[in-house]
């Protein structure tokens, strides 16, 4: 059943400027944030919100990432199902609609409230031209550095431009005594982003969209063989942390925050994980910490200035209050997504949000975001739950030597055409 737009949609509507409510309500608002920065401007964004509206109550539920990813079917399925939940879009979303266990908000969103956002990134939340989610940030994946251990080992990161000037400076930094790559092997995904980015690298936006579509060479094809030869030949390095495959990735970057790995491959989210989860709770200081975008591959056919990433967001369950829908065109209005970007919580994709970023590294990658020829969402997600739970482990395997690039690539493709 679609979202009912007449009598209690309009209520909806109208609810953030008249400040009214029709009886207590409790929208379950559930999210997988753990920077205590982010908890309280969204805490105070609830807040803000219950005081305009007498008798709603936001109530915040968090779960982990990863127990996020593996208990969200079973919740959707529960009658107490959160009313708002976090979403990575691509393929998962796809099958959450299937389900029909979300609400369709092609009818609410439209007029002022989809004219604030880019439009790029609402599309990311579109299915079948229905409009079933709200998109609120954006990221860029990049490697992060700690520039006192690669000046000790007299690398410049400025220099790594090819996968083979990484290559090479990861001999240099291990050959000085220093972890070179910090990851977490234990959630997987962080891997994946190394063979996404070099099949990225190698083929470009042709060869992910051929194997999409299964109009050309699929995932088991050259370009995503060669991804995981090239992976393979960085993890023979050896570049990981010691116990790699054993740290989920807030420990490795708690271990990345104290200063005991010279580069990171994660997203802008990293900024503060990497502060939160180091022993200290501040990490490397502003000033010792550098970032590069993932360097390009010789004779490879995509652009230096495409870019991984995500548009995220949230979608609302169906079945839910009014309210809900009501609070996430409060909680993605100007003044909170400009109080966002100043922060320094997320990189919205609001328009005109931008030139309030102040962190340098945020506002750099928002720059690059709206440069990119190519977005390409984490393949993990866009491929949907199950084929992109083959993505992270075969990607994984290769780094571990468990499986070879060509069987790889093969598993990833017999997922595509059962899915």
């Amino acid at each position: 059943m679609r979202f009912v737009l007449t009598g209690l949609a309009a209520l909806a509507t109208a609810g953030l400027v008249s400040g009214g409510a029709m009886a207590d309500v409790t929208v379950k608002w559930l999210h997988i944030e753990n920077t205590p920065d982010t908890v309280a401007w969204m805490e105070s964004v609830a807040k803000a919100y219950e005081a305009a509206h007498p008798g709603v109550t936001i109530q915040m539920q968090y779960l982990e990432n990863e127990a996020y990813k593996a208990k969200l079917p079973t919740t959707l399925q529960s009658p107490d199902r959160p009313n708002i939940i976090y979403s990575w879009g691509g393929g998962v979303l796809r099958d959450q609609v299937k389900a029909g266990v979300i609400e369709d908000l092609t009818e609410p969103v439209k007029g002022e409230w989809a004219d604030r956002i880019s439009p790029a990134a609402l599309e990311a939340f579109t299915v079948d031209g229905h409009v079933w989610g709200v998109p609120v940030l954006a990221s860029q994946v990049g490697f992060w550095v700690n520039k006192p251990l690669l000046a000790k080992a007299g690398v410049k990161a400025e220099d790594i431009k090819s996968w083979d000037d990484l290559l090479a400076a990861v001999k240099t930094i291990k050959a000085a005594g220093i972890v070179p790559l910090a990851t977490g092997g234990a959630d997987k995904w962080p891997i994946h982003f190394y063979w996404t980015l070099l099949a990225m690298r190698i083929g470009g936006k042709d060869a992910f969209q051929a194997a999409y579509n299964q109009s050309g060479d699929g995932f088991d094809g050259p370009v995503f063989v060669k991804a995981g030869e090239d992976l393979k030949a960085l993890a023979a390095l050896d570049p990981f942390e010691p116990g790699y495959l054993g740290l989920t990735n807030p420990q490795a970057a708690g271990y990345f925050g104290d200063g005991k790995a010279a580069m990171h491959l994660m997203g802008n989210w990293d900024y503060l994980n990497a502060k939160k989860n180091s022993a200290s709770g501040k990490g490397i200081p502003d000033a010792d910490l550098g970032w590069f975008p993932f360097p390009t591959v010789a004779g490879g056919t995509g652009a230096p200035t495409d870019v991984l990433g995500g548009v995220n967001g949230w979608l609302v369950t169906k079945g839910s209050p009014p309210e809900a829908v009501d609070f996430l065109k409060f909680l993605t209005n100007k003044e909170n997504q400009e109080k966002a970007a100043e922060l320094g919580v997320y990189i919205p994709v609001n328009k005109g949000t931008a030139e309030k970023l102040k962190n340098p590294y945020f506002r750099q990658m928002a720059e690059n975001i709206a440069k990119a020829g190519y977005f390409q969402v984490f393949y993990d997600q866009m491929l949907g739950a199950n084929v992109g739970r083959v993505v992270n482990d075969v990607t994984t395997d290769i780094a571990s030597g468990g499986t070879d690039p060509k069987d790889a690539a093969d598993q990833v493709q017999e997922a595509w055409e059962m899915r």
